[in-house]
């Protein structure tokens, strides 16, 4: 019998009761895809890294706390938010380790941001005030339905997966792609301009999102189909 694929999932932090925890949507979205999905412990050893990721067959790099400016070369301002220094140095061992494999590697919300700045990419810190826009990108609840719609650009990996020019998608994040690192390709735009999706040339499966599949694959083909080619890759 065929394994199912093994997805890591990097931690979310629960800084108040200094705990590590990971949102069901994450692993129910593994699971619908026909994955198995691992919360990571946090970690810093360059060695512990390589040793885990040879057990595993995929990464996605989830959503969380803002990604520190440090990382793309800028002080904070006033309105960025709270960085996690260890997780921000976890996912960028992760993330070369796993590109030296060509491990498959999805990028949710702050995942495409955090991959975009370890990449040599820049990021809007606080869209409301260096972004200003009609577009609603912090929605309120619920988060399974659309908020916004997206341009999808073809003749790249997401026009294939969907087959569509335009994408209804939620969103909730108050920083987003400024400058997109050399390495990447843009694969959606928001209609303020905004870098929505982008992926690798080159990678087997390397795609990251702005917005969240975990809270709308239960209702939304277009969602659990992210899922889906990850754990198929």
């Amino acid at each position: 019998m065929k394994k199912k694929p093994c997805i890591g999932l990097v931690p979310l932090f629960d800084l108040d009761r200094e705990s590590l925890w990971m949102l069901p949507g994450y692993m129910d979205g593994v699971f619908a895809a026909g994955g198995i999905p691992v919360m990571l412990p946090l970690m810093e050893e360059k060695t512990d890294i390589s040793e885990l990721l040879d057990r595993l067959d995929g990464l996605i790099f989830t959503g969380g706390h803002d990604v520190s400016p440090s990382l793309y070369g800028e002080t904070p301002l006033p309105e960025c938010g709270r960085s996690i220094p260890e997780r921000d140095h976890m996912e960028k061992l992760l993330l070369d380790a796993a590109l030296e494999r060509d491990l498959p590697i999805l990028g949710i919300c702050r995942g495409l941001q955090f991959i975009n700045a370890a990449l040599g990419g820049t990021l809007y810190q606080d869209l409301p005030t260096q972004h200003p826009s009609a577009v609603e990108h912090e929605m309120k609840p619920p988060f399974d339905r659309s908020e916004h719609e997206v341009e999808v650009l073809e003749h790249t990996p997401l026009f294939e997966l969907v087959q569509k020019k335009t994408l209804g998608v939620n969103s909730r994040h108050h920083q987003a792609i400024r400058k997109l690192a050399p390495s990447l390709k843009p694969m959606a735009l928001s209609p303020d301009g905004l870098i929505e999706a982008a992926w690798m040339p080159g990678k087997c499966f390397f795609l990251a999102v702005q917005w969240h599949p975990e809270h709308s694959f239960r209702k939304d083909e277009n969602s659990l189909a992210l899922f889906r080619a990850l754990v198929n890759a």
